[in-house]
C-alpha cells in the first residue's frame, strides 16, 4: 500500500507564489514519472507538469515559464513551485506517481487527494 500526503495549497494574490508538496510513503521500491494535474469543478482533469526519474520535465503551455516541478528521490517526494500566479491557476491540484512496489515490483499509479490553490485579491 501507498499513501500520498499533498501540502501548500492555499489563497494567494494574483503575481504570487506557492510551493506545493507531495510525499509518498508505503511499500515503495522506486518512483519512475511524478506529476501535477490541476482540475475546476464541471472540467475535466489537466496535466500540469510531469517528471521523470532522469528529471526531464514537462508542462502545460499555460504554465511555462511561471512553474517548476522537482522531486527529491531520498525523500520520496516531487515539488511545484508556483510563481506569478494567476486567477485561471485557481484549481485542486492532484499529484500523481508511479510506483514500483517494494513487495511484487509491480508498477502502479497512486493519486494525492488534492489540495486547493486559490488565487484572488
Amino acid at each position: 500500500q501507498v499513501q500520498l500526503v499533498e501540502s501548500g495549497g492555499g489563497l494567494v494574490q494574483p503575481g504570487g507564489s506557492l510551493r506545493l508538496s507531495c510525499a509518498a510513503s508505503g511499500s515503495i521500491f522506486s518512483i519512475n514519472a511524478m506529476g501535477w494535474y490541476r482540475q475546476v469543478p464541471g472540467k475535466q482533469r489537466d496535466l500540469v507538469a510531469t517528471i521523470t526519474r532522469g528529471e526531464s520535465t514537462n508542462y502545460a503551455d499555460s504554465v511555462k515559464g511561471r512553474f517548476t516541478i522537482s522531486r527529491d528521490n531520498a525523500k520520496n517526494t516531487v515539488y511545484l513551485q508556483m510563481n506569478s500566479l494567476k486567477p485561471e491557476d485557481t484549481a485542486v491540484y492532484y499529484c500523481n506517481i508511479q510506483v514500483i512496489s517494494a513487495t511484487n515490483y509491480y508498477a502502479m499509479d497512486y493519486w494525492g487527494k488534492g489540495t486547493l490553490v486559490t488565487v484572488s485579491s
